[in-house]
């Protein structure tokens, strides 16, 4: 253990690819639902 390398560069390289992934998918599923979800807010603001 005295001689075990330093991970920290390792560990932010790992968080920054998880984050990376989580966007995609979010930015992914927003450009399938995106028309959806602004037909329904259009439908509200009508209603209003």
């Amino acid at each position: 253990m005295l001689f075990a390398p330093k991970e920290k560069g390792q560990g932010l390289v790992e968080y920054a690819l998880i984050l990376v992934l989580v966007a995609i998918v979010v930015i992914a599923i927003l450009a399938l639902l995106g028309p959806a979800i602004g037909n329904v807010f259009s439908n509200i603001m009508n209603n209003i």
